[in-house]
Protein backbone atom coordinates (compact mmCIF):
# COMPACT_ATOMS: atom_id res chain seq x y z
CA UNK A 1 0.00 0.00 0.00
CA UNK A 2 1.17 3.48 -0.86
CA UNK A 3 0.00 7.39 -1.00
CA UNK A 4 1.58 10.39 -1.78
CA UNK A 5 1.49 13.54 -0.12
CA UNK A 6 2.24 16.85 -1.06
CA UNK A 7 4.70 18.95 0.81
CA UNK A 8 6.06 22.88 0.52
CA UNK A 9 9.39 22.13 -1.34
CA UNK A 10 8.57 18.63 -2.93
CA UNK A 11 6.49 15.26 -3.42
CA UNK A 12 6.52 13.02 -0.36
CA UNK A 13 5.85 9.18 -1.39
CA UNK A 14 4.50 7.07 1.68
CA UNK A 15 4.67 3.27 1.22
CA UNK A 16 3.62 0.71 3.79
CA UNK A 17 5.58 -2.25 4.49
CA UNK A 18 4.46 -5.12 6.20
CA UNK A 19 6.67 -7.27 7.87
CA UNK A 20 6.51 -10.44 10.37
CA UNK A 21 7.47 -10.16 14.17
CA UNK A 22 9.56 -12.90 15.26
CA UNK A 23 6.64 -14.73 17.35
CA UNK A 24 4.30 -14.05 14.34
CA UNK A 25 2.85 -10.78 14.97
CA UNK A 26 1.84 -8.83 11.50
CA UNK A 27 3.56 -4.94 12.14
CA UNK A 28 4.34 -2.56 9.31
CA UNK A 29 6.78 0.07 8.87
CA UNK A 30 6.33 3.43 6.86
CA UNK A 31 8.71 4.26 4.11
CA UNK A 32 9.11 7.87 3.59
CA UNK A 33 10.90 9.69 0.96
CA UNK A 34 10.58 12.57 -1.60
CA UNK A 35 8.56 10.70 -4.64
CA UNK A 36 11.39 12.48 -7.75
CA UNK A 37 14.99 12.49 -5.70
CA UNK A 38 16.62 8.93 -4.38
CA UNK A 39 18.16 9.43 -0.64
CA UNK A 40 21.71 9.23 -0.90
CA UNK A 41 22.58 9.01 2.87
CA UNK A 42 21.30 5.44 3.26
CA UNK A 43 18.45 4.25 5.64
CA UNK A 44 17.30 5.46 8.96
CA UNK A 45 14.91 4.08 11.43
CA UNK A 46 12.49 5.70 14.04
CA UNK A 47 11.22 3.59 16.74
CA UNK A 48 8.55 5.05 18.24
CA UNK A 49 7.45 5.20 22.29
CA UNK A 50 4.66 3.28 23.98
CA UNK A 51 0.92 3.92 23.65
CA UNK A 52 1.23 5.79 20.65
CA UNK A 53 2.46 5.13 16.69
CA UNK A 54 5.00 6.00 14.02
CA UNK A 55 2.60 9.26 13.15
CA UNK A 56 3.53 10.52 16.77
CA UNK A 57 7.23 11.92 14.75
CA UNK A 58 5.10 13.51 11.96
CA UNK A 59 3.49 16.50 14.24
CA UNK A 60 1.68 19.77 12.58
CA UNK A 61 4.61 21.44 13.03
CA UNK A 62 6.53 23.79 10.07
CA UNK A 63 9.14 21.09 9.91
CA UNK A 64 9.05 17.67 11.99
CA UNK A 65 12.08 15.47 12.09
CA UNK A 66 11.52 13.28 9.08
CA UNK A 67 11.16 16.46 6.97
CA UNK A 68 14.82 17.23 8.31
CA UNK A 69 16.00 13.66 7.71
CA UNK A 70 14.91 13.36 4.28
CA UNK A 71 16.05 16.66 3.48
CA UNK A 72 19.01 15.61 4.76
CA UNK A 73 19.32 13.22 1.92
CA UNK A 74 17.99 9.50 4.42
CA UNK A 75 15.93 7.45 3.53
CA UNK A 76 12.81 7.28 6.32
CA UNK A 77 11.64 4.35 7.91
CA UNK A 78 9.04 4.49 10.67
CA UNK A 79 8.12 1.36 12.47
CA UNK A 80 5.02 0.90 14.34
CA UNK A 81 6.14 -2.23 16.50
CA UNK A 82 3.44 -4.08 18.76
CA UNK A 83 3.10 -1.16 21.10
CA UNK A 84 1.68 0.70 18.20
CA UNK A 85 -2.00 2.43 18.58
CA UNK A 86 -2.59 1.26 14.89
CA UNK A 87 -2.67 -2.04 15.70
CA UNK A 88 -5.22 -4.17 18.34
CA UNK A 89 -4.29 -3.55 21.53
CA UNK A 90 -1.75 -6.58 23.87
CA UNK A 91 -0.29 -7.02 26.87
CA UNK A 92 3.26 -6.19 25.49
CA UNK A 93 6.62 -6.00 27.20
CA UNK A 94 9.80 -4.65 26.19
CA UNK A 95 11.13 -8.43 26.31
CA UNK A 96 8.80 -9.30 23.00
CA UNK A 97 9.64 -5.62 21.13
CA UNK A 98 13.61 -6.09 21.99
CA UNK A 99 13.45 -9.93 20.86
CA UNK A 100 10.73 -10.09 18.00
CA UNK A 101 10.03 -6.74 16.61
CA UNK A 102 13.19 -4.50 16.19
CA UNK A 103 15.50 -7.25 14.79
CA UNK A 104 12.54 -8.18 11.77
CA UNK A 105 12.31 -4.37 11.41
CA UNK A 106 15.81 -3.68 10.58
CA UNK A 107 16.00 -6.95 8.51
CA UNK A 108 13.20 -5.84 6.49
CA UNK A 109 14.70 -2.42 5.72
CA UNK A 110 17.78 -4.40 5.20
CA UNK A 111 16.38 -6.19 2.58
CA UNK A 112 14.56 -3.34 0.73
CA UNK A 113 17.09 -0.77 0.19
CA UNK A 114 20.07 -3.67 0.15
CA UNK A 115 21.86 -1.36 2.70
CA UNK A 116 25.04 -3.28 4.63
CA UNK A 117 23.87 -0.80 7.68
CA UNK A 118 20.72 0.92 9.10
CA UNK A 119 21.01 3.96 11.19
CA UNK A 120 18.41 4.73 14.27
CA UNK A 121 16.89 7.41 15.52
CA UNK A 122 14.79 6.13 18.94
CA UNK A 123 12.74 7.67 21.61
CA UNK A 124 11.02 6.66 24.94
CA UNK A 125 9.85 2.91 25.03
CA UNK A 126 10.96 2.56 21.93
CA UNK A 127 14.61 3.20 22.92
CA UNK A 128 14.48 1.32 25.71
CA UNK A 129 13.66 -1.93 23.74
CA UNK A 130 15.76 -1.35 21.00
CA UNK A 131 18.51 -0.72 23.21
CA UNK A 132 18.06 -4.14 24.66
CA UNK A 133 18.06 -5.63 20.87
CA UNK A 134 21.01 -3.63 20.57
CA UNK A 135 23.03 -4.68 23.78
CA UNK A 136 21.66 -8.33 23.15
CA UNK A 137 23.59 -8.32 19.86
CA UNK A 138 20.63 -9.15 17.65
CA UNK A 139 21.27 -5.54 15.37
CA UNK A 140 24.49 -5.83 14.12
CA UNK A 141 23.37 -4.29 10.77
CA UNK A 142 22.71 -0.68 13.27
CA UNK A 143 25.62 1.56 12.83
CA UNK A 144 24.37 4.88 14.85
CA UNK A 145 21.83 5.17 17.56
CA UNK A 146 20.61 8.50 18.65
CA UNK A 147 18.44 7.56 21.58
CA UNK A 148 16.49 10.16 23.30
CA UNK A 149 14.69 10.23 26.46
CA UNK A 150 15.75 7.03 28.22
CA UNK A 151 17.94 3.90 27.41
CA UNK A 152 19.82 1.53 29.21
CA UNK A 153 18.69 3.21 32.63
CA UNK A 154 15.49 4.23 33.41
CA UNK A 155 15.25 7.19 36.25
CA UNK A 156 11.87 8.48 37.15
CA UNK A 157 10.54 11.59 39.45
CA UNK A 158 9.91 10.23 42.73
CA UNK A 159 6.14 10.82 42.35
CA UNK A 160 6.02 8.39 39.39
CA UNK A 161 8.01 5.90 41.33
CA UNK A 162 4.89 6.37 44.19
CA UNK A 163 2.41 5.97 41.74
CA UNK A 164 4.19 2.67 39.69
CA UNK A 165 4.75 1.30 43.09
CA UNK A 166 1.92 2.06 45.37
CA UNK A 167 -1.00 2.87 42.94
CA UNK A 168 -0.21 0.77 40.17
CA UNK A 169 -1.47 -2.66 42.18
CA UNK A 170 -4.68 -0.79 42.69
CA UNK A 171 -5.12 0.66 39.10
CA UNK A 172 -4.30 -3.26 38.00
CA UNK A 173 -7.70 -4.65 39.83
CA UNK A 174 -9.85 -2.51 37.90
CA UNK A 175 -8.29 -2.39 34.07
CA UNK A 176 -5.19 -4.25 32.38
CA UNK A 177 -4.53 -0.92 30.38
CA UNK A 178 -4.51 2.79 30.72
CA UNK A 179 -5.17 4.83 27.82
CA UNK A 180 -4.89 8.68 27.44
CA UNK A 181 -8.14 8.95 25.00
CA UNK A 182 -10.19 7.97 27.87
CA UNK A 183 -10.19 11.84 28.31
CA UNK A 184 -12.21 12.18 24.93
CA UNK A 185 -13.90 8.91 25.53
CA UNK A 186 -14.53 6.87 28.33
CA UNK A 187 -15.85 3.60 28.07
CA UNK A 188 -15.92 1.96 30.98
CA UNK A 189 -16.44 2.29 34.74
CA UNK A 190 -12.37 2.18 35.29
CA UNK A 191 -12.36 4.68 32.62
CA UNK A 192 -14.71 6.96 33.86
CA UNK A 193 -13.60 6.35 37.56
CA UNK A 194 -10.09 7.11 36.47
CA UNK A 195 -10.86 9.90 34.41
CA UNK A 196 -12.66 11.42 37.21
CA UNK A 197 -9.50 11.54 39.14
CA UNK A 198 -7.22 13.16 36.62
CA UNK A 199 -10.19 15.95 36.06
CA UNK A 200 -10.38 16.18 39.85
CA UNK A 201 -6.29 16.45 40.21
CA UNK A 202 -4.84 17.98 36.91
CA UNK A 203 -5.92 21.96 35.93
CA UNK A 204 -2.80 22.43 33.68
CA UNK A 205 -4.87 23.00 30.36
CA UNK A 206 -8.20 21.80 29.12
CA UNK A 207 -7.45 19.27 26.58
CA UNK A 208 -8.55 15.73 28.58
CA UNK A 209 -5.94 13.50 26.89
CA UNK A 210 -3.19 15.93 27.50
CA UNK A 211 -4.13 15.56 30.70
CA UNK A 212 -4.69 11.53 31.12
CA UNK A 213 -1.36 11.52 29.19
CA UNK A 214 0.57 13.33 32.24
CA UNK A 215 -1.17 10.65 34.93
CA UNK A 216 -0.49 7.87 32.92
CA UNK A 217 3.36 8.62 32.19
CA UNK A 218 4.96 11.14 34.13
CA UNK A 219 5.02 13.32 37.37
CA UNK A 220 4.36 17.05 35.81
CA UNK A 221 1.30 19.26 34.89
CA UNK A 222 2.48 18.61 31.75
CA UNK A 223 4.22 15.58 32.15
CA UNK A 224 5.80 14.92 28.52
CA UNK A 225 6.37 18.15 27.12
CA UNK A 226 6.27 22.14 27.71
CA UNK A 227 3.20 23.65 26.94
CA UNK A 228 5.12 26.55 25.97
CA UNK A 229 7.38 24.44 23.09
CA UNK A 230 4.01 23.02 21.56
CA UNK A 231 1.93 25.21 19.03
CA UNK A 232 -1.64 25.29 19.61
CA UNK A 233 -2.22 22.59 16.47
CA UNK A 234 -0.05 20.05 17.93
CA UNK A 235 -1.71 20.44 21.36
CA UNK A 236 -5.04 19.72 19.80
CA UNK A 237 -3.64 17.30 17.42
CA UNK A 238 -2.05 14.82 20.60
CA UNK A 239 -5.72 14.06 21.19
CA UNK A 240 -5.73 10.91 18.51
CA UNK A 241 -2.37 10.07 19.01
CA UNK A 242 -2.12 7.98 22.35
CA UNK A 243 -4.15 4.96 23.17
CA UNK A 244 -3.53 1.84 25.37
CA UNK A 245 -0.68 0.77 27.29
CA UNK A 246 -0.64 -2.38 29.05
CA UNK A 247 -0.39 -2.52 32.85
CA UNK A 248 1.96 -5.13 32.46
CA UNK A 249 4.83 -2.88 30.43
CA UNK A 250 4.76 -0.64 33.31
CA UNK A 251 4.74 -4.13 36.10
CA UNK A 252 8.13 -4.00 33.80
CA UNK A 253 9.52 -1.01 34.24
CA UNK A 254 9.07 -1.19 38.36
CA UNK A 255 11.67 -3.98 38.04
CA UNK A 256 13.66 -2.11 35.96
CA UNK A 257 13.99 1.23 37.93
CA UNK A 258 14.09 -1.34 41.39
CA UNK A 259 17.21 -2.68 39.79
CA UNK A 260 18.47 0.83 38.28
CA UNK A 261 18.67 -0.72 34.93
CA UNK A 262 16.57 -2.63 32.29
CA UNK A 263 15.88 -6.48 33.26
CA UNK A 264 14.15 -8.76 31.19
CA UNK A 265 11.35 -10.42 32.62
CA UNK A 266 9.84 -12.91 29.94
CA UNK A 267 13.01 -15.53 29.88
CA UNK A 268 13.90 -15.55 26.77
CA UNK A 269 17.11 -17.57 26.61
CA UNK A 270 18.37 -14.73 23.75
CA UNK A 271 17.89 -12.08 26.23
CA UNK A 272 19.94 -11.40 29.23
CA UNK A 273 18.13 -10.66 32.43
CA UNK A 274 19.98 -8.08 33.48
CA UNK A 275 21.29 -5.75 30.66
CA UNK A 276 23.90 -4.07 32.47
CA UNK A 277 25.73 -7.16 33.65
CA UNK A 278 28.59 -7.25 30.98
CA UNK A 279 30.02 -5.67 27.92
CA UNK A 280 26.98 -4.45 24.95
CA UNK A 281 27.65 -6.16 22.09
CA UNK A 282 26.80 -3.86 19.83
CA UNK A 283 29.38 -1.57 17.61
CA UNK A 284 26.51 1.10 17.63
CA UNK A 285 27.96 4.25 18.24
CA UNK A 286 25.10 5.96 20.69
CA UNK A 287 24.22 9.78 21.05
CA UNK A 288 22.49 10.53 23.78
CA UNK A 289 19.84 12.69 24.26
CA UNK A 290 17.91 14.26 27.23
CA UNK A 291 15.24 17.11 28.11
CA UNK A 292 16.46 18.63 31.03
CA UNK A 293 13.40 19.51 31.64
CA UNK A 294 11.84 15.90 31.44
CA UNK A 295 9.58 15.12 33.96
CA UNK A 296 8.80 11.43 32.50
CA UNK A 297 12.21 9.87 32.88
CA UNK A 298 15.17 12.59 34.10
CA UNK A 299 17.69 13.55 32.53
CA UNK A 300 20.19 11.26 35.38
CA UNK A 301 18.67 8.24 33.12
CA UNK A 302 20.87 9.26 30.15
CA UNK A 303 23.70 10.91 32.05
CA UNK A 304 24.04 7.41 33.42
CA UNK A 305 23.61 5.53 30.21
CA UNK A 306 26.73 7.86 28.50
CA UNK A 307 28.97 6.71 31.29
CA UNK A 308 28.02 3.02 31.23
CA UNK A 309 28.69 3.31 27.98
CA UNK A 310 31.73 4.95 28.26
CA UNK A 311 32.95 2.82 30.52
CA UNK A 312 33.18 -0.14 27.55
CA UNK A 313 34.62 2.48 24.57
CA UNK A 314 35.78 5.45 25.64
CA UNK A 315 35.67 8.62 23.72
CA UNK A 316 32.96 6.97 21.21
CA UNK A 317 29.63 7.78 22.57
CA UNK A 318 28.35 11.48 22.67
CA UNK A 319 25.66 13.20 25.06
CA UNK A 320 23.56 16.05 24.78
CA UNK A 321 21.15 17.43 27.31
CA UNK A 322 18.70 20.30 26.02
CA UNK A 323 17.82 23.50 27.93
CA UNK A 324 14.24 24.29 28.11
CA UNK A 325 12.80 20.76 26.82
CA UNK A 326 11.08 17.62 28.31
CA UNK A 327 10.50 14.39 26.77
CA UNK A 328 8.04 14.43 23.45
CA UNK A 329 8.38 18.10 22.52
CA UNK A 330 12.49 17.16 21.29
CA UNK A 331 10.56 15.75 18.41
CA UNK A 332 7.20 17.46 18.73
CA UNK A 333 8.24 21.61 19.71
CA UNK A 334 7.75 24.06 17.22
CA UNK A 335 10.93 25.27 17.84
CA UNK A 336 12.75 21.79 17.24
CA UNK A 337 13.75 21.85 14.07
CA UNK A 338 15.83 24.84 15.11
CA UNK A 339 16.94 23.73 18.10
CA UNK A 340 17.35 19.95 18.15
CA UNK A 341 17.55 18.33 14.56
CA UNK A 342 20.56 19.75 13.38
CA UNK A 343 22.12 18.07 16.74
CA UNK A 344 20.70 14.70 15.88
CA UNK A 345 21.82 14.91 12.26
CA UNK A 346 25.23 16.02 13.25
CA UNK A 347 25.21 13.20 15.36
CA UNK A 348 23.76 10.69 12.45
CA UNK A 349 26.48 11.93 9.90
CA UNK A 350 29.68 12.26 12.39
CA UNK A 351 32.35 9.39 11.74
Amino acid sequence: MSSTAFVEGGVYTRRVVPFVAGDGRSLNLVNIRYSEKMPDKGPVILVHGAGVRASIYQAPVETDIVDALIASGYDVWLENWRASIDFEANLWTLDQAALFDHPAAVRTIIAETGAETVKAVIHCQGSTSFTMSAIAGLLPQVSVIVSNAVSLHPVVPRWSSFKLNRMLPLVKLMTEYLNPHWGMEAPTLAAKLITLMVNMTHHECDNPVCKQVSFTYGSGFPALWRHENLNDETHQWIKSEFGAVPLRFFEQIVRCTSRGNLVSVEGFPELPEDFASFEPRTEARFAFFAGEKNLCFLPESQVKSHEYFSKWRPDYHTLHLLPDYGHLDVFMGKNAARDIFPLMIHELERQ
